[in-house]
């Protein structure tokens, strides 16, 4: 159920009021880059595609019924970042400079102790984008089961064997990397 703060500014939204928006990507902007970044571990990347989730979400705010917003606006958040895979055919190039990343930046951190935050973002690099966005979903976005294959399109037993055979992948890297 959301809040009637948020059905406020949607409502608003709606209707085409300026400041409605403005609420709207207050509201909204930093936990979707946040997802974006973790996504992409890019800067650049992750304020276009944060800019290209507001101008459809604009658009599209009077397609909104009643139901999770979250869940709503993560869909598009997520249709956002697999368009951006398939237009730019660069899925095999971003996992590869993930793991230049990650592994340079690991060769850093063991002389300096990484945090176990940077860590598990370092292993969450190295697994596809696919197993990264549902685990994010679940863990980062704090999404249910249910509301991750609305995201999808997929039934809710697909997500869950995806996402467990994302997390025993993960599991398996942090093993190997201590």
């Amino acid at each position: 159920m959301m809040s009637r703060d948020l059905e406020k500014i949607i409502a608003g939204c709606k209707k085409g009021q300026n400041s409605a928006y403005s609420e709207l990507v207050d509201c909204y902007s930093q936990k979707i880059y946040a997802y974006f970044y973790r996504l992409t571990g890019n800067r650049d990347i992750s304020n276009d595609l944060l800019s290209e989730l507001f101008l459809k979400v604009i658009k599209n705010i009077k397609k909104f019924k009643d139901g999770s917003f979250d869940s709503w606006i993560y869909k598009i958040a997520s249709n956002v970042f697999h368009d951006f895979l398939r237009e730019k055919q660069k899925q095999r190039k971003i996992n590869s400079e993930y793991a230049e990343n990650a592994e340079s930046f690991y060769l850093d951190s063991q002389h300096e102790k990484a945090d176990m935050g940077q860590h598990l973002q370092n292993q969450l690099n190295k697994i596809d984008a696919e197993e990264r966005e549902i685990v994010l979903l679940r863990f980062y976005s704090d999404l249910s089961f249910k509301e991750i294959a609305e995201i999808r399109n997929e039934p809710i037993g697909t997500t869950l064997s995806k996402l467990h055979r994302s997390l025993k992948k993960l599991r398996s890297l942090i093993g190997q990397s201590k």
